[in-house]
């Protein structure tokens, strides 16, 4: 089984929505028994809180469901369980390296699989959640061509 992490800062936008549509695509595949996905945040300040009603309204527009999700904080154990740990931005990847105690080849960003060293901008501060959707899905499909 691959186990999948996705990180963002706070864990109710980005990964949140990156964790909803991988799991809808492994599903429409038939694949989902092969893989483990979760998110979490690298920062403390949205734990527990449901995902944003921005995220939540885009997943619905597109006909995918919300997975059930609190966000949580990510942790240095998660380094050892995890096979693939993807965060957003350069920002994300820097504080991932900070809980891990160092660099390590699990860690990507996720539009590295697209061939793109670009950030999934924020949409907490752009707003723009169909950006972001757009950008999440030209990821998770490298992603997808990469590990399978």
């Amino acid at each position: 089984m691959i186990k999948v992490l996705f990180v963002c800062h706070g864990n109710i936008c980005r990964s949140t929505m990156a964790e909803s549509v991988f799991t809808y695509m492994l599903k429409e595949k038939n694949m989902e028994n092969r893989f483990e996905v979760f998110s979490a945040a690298t920062s403390k300040e949205e734990i527990g809180n449901p995902p944003h009603y921005g995220t939540v309204k885009k997943l619905k527009e597109e006909r995918i469901p919300v997975v059930p999700h609190k966000a949580v904080q990510m942790t240095k154990e998660d380094i050892d369980y995890y096979d693939y740990i993807i965060g957003m931005d350069s920002a994300n990847i820097k504080n991932i390296e900070k809980i891990a105690g160092g660099k390590s080849e699990k860690i990507r960003k996720l539009l590295s699989f697209a061939d793109s060293y670009a950030d999934i901008a924020d949409p907490w501060y752009t707003g723009n959640f169909d950006k972001t959707y757009e950008d999440i899905v030209k990821g998770l499909q490298g992603f997808l061509k990469e590990v399978i």
